[in-house]
């Protein structure tokens, strides 16, 4: 899939030039890691639909690659989002072919970083043909495990756990990728910034003090109008929804299935909190601290709701757009609870 707005051919090709190949390991552990994570894939949706009681469709499209692939199929995705956009203000040809080089430079470099950090991803921005799949990155699962310290068997399943999740949500809800999906193209299309600007000027600042006493919002979410900040909040509010809801199940599969989750959890986490400085300053340009944000506001959410009406009151929240919470309710649980699911007994 190719878009005017950017050079997926150069995108690529930038991203897999300067992304590393992972850990150093022979031939025969790297095809026992491929097997395993292939295997534990499987073997992680019985435990996902047991702690979820949620029914999905059982095609589980699992492809576990390398990090030149992940870089391949986010660029396709990326292209992809933006074929749909038709920006307010259309630039002129020769600005378009500038800026579609322009915004490729960027992406490739930032996909090349990112490429060393993703565990995995269940694939929702995809051409249609590609859909539904289910990505496991083998170096960087092998590499943080090494880092960590931790069983192999266990971290690899812990990860299928959270990446299964993330496939139970959207397959058995398609409603659910439709309207991310249709959330993110409002925002782009309300937006008068061509993407290259848009980017240069989140860069800017990212690399700014924050003085101003807004801790509620980021610096990112200051630039916006008042319209790109409500579909903004929407977007935050699924986003850490999803991503709680898959660290409480992964979590919630308990020690009888991973037996060392205890131990994982404590020094995931610890590596997610403290990272080196260089990963600091990347992640704060590229926003990834929001997402950090994310899985920790969601999963107390979710841990709160489910505490006090159960998981079969909480699964109300797939019902449909309106039974989502806001992100006002996702800092107070009561709120949807109300909202949403009163009466609803544990």
């Amino acid at each position: 899939m190719t878009s005017a707005l950017i050079d997926a051919g150069l995108a690529g090709a930038i991203g897999r030039q300067f992304a590393s190949s992972g850990p150093e390991v022979s031939r025969s552990t790297a095809r026992d890691a491929v097997v395993m994570l292939r295997d534990l894939a499987a073997e992680a949706q019985e435990h996902v639909a047991a702690v979820t009681g949620i029914a999905a469709p059982s095609d589980n499209a699992v492809f576990v690659i390398d990090r030149r692939e992940w870089i391949d199929a986010n660029v396709s995705s990326l292209a992809d989002l933006l074929h749909s956009w038709t920006p307010r203000k259309k630039p002129s040809a020769f600005a378009r072919s500038i800026g579609s080089r322009a915004l490729a430079i960027e992406v490739g470099v930032a996909l090349s970083w990112m490429s060393t950090k993703v565990l995995g991803q269940y694939e929702v921005f995809t051409p249609s043909e590609l859909s539904g799949r289910l990505l496991l990155v083998a170096p960087n699962i092998v590499e943080v495990e090494q880092t960590l310290e931790v069983n192999p068997r266990d971290f690899r399943l812990w990860v299928c756990l959270h990446e299964e999740t993330h496939r139970v949500q959207f397959a058995a809800h398609p409603w659910l990728g439709e309207y991310l999906r249709a959330l993110t193209i409002s925002f782009l299309e309300i937006s008068d910034v061509p993407p290259q600007q848009l980017l240069s000027q989140l860069t800017h600042a990212a690399s700014k003090d924050d003085s101003s006493g807004d801790f509620e919002r980021s610096w990112f979410e200051r630039m916006m109008n008042a319209e790109q900040r409500e579909l903004f909040d929407r977007v935050t509010a699924v986003m850490s929804l999803l991503e709680g809801h898959a660290d409480v199940v992964m979590d919630e599969v308990g020690p009888h299935v991973v037996g060392s989750v205890a131990q994982i959890r404590s020094r995931f986490q610890e590596r997610r909190t403290n990272p080196s400085t260089l990963d600091r300053m990347v992640r704060s340009a590229l926003g990834m601290d929001a997402k950090m944000r994310q899985y920790a506001d969601g999963a107390v959410f979710v841990r709160r709701v489910v505490d006090e009406i159960g998981m079969q009151g909480f699964n109300q929240v797939w019902e449909s757009a309106e039974n989502l919470p806001t992100r006002i309710e996702l800092h107070d649980p009561q709120l949807w609870i109300d909202r949403v699911a009163s009466g609803v007994a544990a």
